[in-house]
């Protein structure tokens, strides 16, 4: 990121790739790097403030990051979408529903208005808005909540893209709608075929959606691997914190505390020498400060970024 002096690096260490078909979750507290990483692979980073300065994004054959901009637009929308976290900012209040959609479809597929209108109206019936025939006419303000979010996820799969991000897309809902706006996109993704990057904090979510998961701390990728191994077997502190502060039912009943991972985030200014997470890690020892730690495999596909991790015991903290 591109600060008042010297540049700092918000995002490093971040490798991973998702499969046609598959769901990976991004799982991080605020400040890890999630919606940074997605608005790298979208390109969407202001220029003011930061840039992509090493490294390499692929979408099948294509280096995104090697394409002009005029190149990129045309790969945002009709190969890669994505939906934001709050569709009330997100949509134009000065249009309607279905003129955005529409806009999708002309500009990466060429088609007469008419032609356009039809296929907004029949994503907007594909995402289960009731009577889409009048919604497609509807602003942003005359929608609730639920519905607004099912229009972002009509506007982002207007083109059948091969990928689409979902940056924390359920966070403003209750937890009725979350419920329906997750099955919608689980039964969008079995009959489109899509691959998703699932962004969230909620690790509820990330065992209903994903089947692989990738924890970010401060910048860095700590862990990732298989959803069941991870929430099983974690083998970073962190994500054993993550998993360790779900809620469990009947534990107010007993009188146990929510758990919770003392201190926060650090600043990009204020990253510490070694492990990220050291300062705010039980485990920590003088290994963790002496050196940025390797990402190392532990097993096929799992993945972690500790410097202690065959010490440690971590499984009292696991999903049962």
């Amino acid at each position: 990121m591109l600060g008042g002096r010297d540049p700092l690096a918000a995002v490093d260490g971040v490798s991973f790739h998702v499969d046609p078909g598959e769901t990976l979750a991004i799982v991080g507290e605020s400040g890890s790097g999630k919606s940074v990483t997605a608005l790298s692979i979208m390109q969407l980073l202001p220029a003011r403030v930061g840039q992509i300065t090493q490294g390499s994004i692929h979408l099948r054959e294509r280096e995104l990051t090697q394409l002009n901009e005029e190149d990129m637009r045309a790969v945002r929308g009709r190969e890669i979408g994505m939906i934001f976290q709050e569709p009330m900012t997100s949509l134009n209040p000065v249009h309607t529903i279905g003129r955005q959609i529409a806009e999708v479809l002309i500009e990466h597929e060429e088609i007469s208005s008419t032609e356009a209108r039809d296929r907004s109206i029949a994503m907007l019936e594909l995402v289960g808005i009731p009577s889409p025939k009048r919604r497609v006419d509807n602003y942003p303000h005359e929608m609730s909540g639920g519905m607004r979010q099912r229009a972002m996820i009509a506007m982002a799969l207007a083109c059948n893209p091969s990928l689409l991000i979902a940056d924390e897309p359920t966070t403003a809902l209750d937890v009725t709608i979350q419920a329906q706006i997750l099955d919608l996109m689980e039964e969008l993704q079995d009959r489109l075929g899509m691959a998703i990057i699932f962004i969230t904090h909620d690790l509820g979510v990330v065992a209903q959606m994903a089947q692989r998961v990738v924890v970010m701390y401060a910048g860095q990728i700590v862990e990732q691997g298989p959803v069941h191994e991870i929430f099983e077997r974690p083998c970073m502190p962190y994500t054993a914190g993550l998993i360790s502060s779900i809620p469990r039912l009947g534990s107010a009943e007993k009188g146990q505390r929510l758990r919770t991972i003392p201190g926060n985030v650090p600043s990009l200014s204020e990253r510490p020498d070694g492990c990220r997470f050291s300062t705010r890690c039980s485990h920590v020892s003088a290994i963790c400060t002496e050196g940025v730690p390797a990402l190392e495999v532990r097993s096929r596909g799992h993945e972690v970024r500790c410097s202690r991790w065959r010490d440690l015991d971590l499984t009292d903290k696991a999903v049962s």
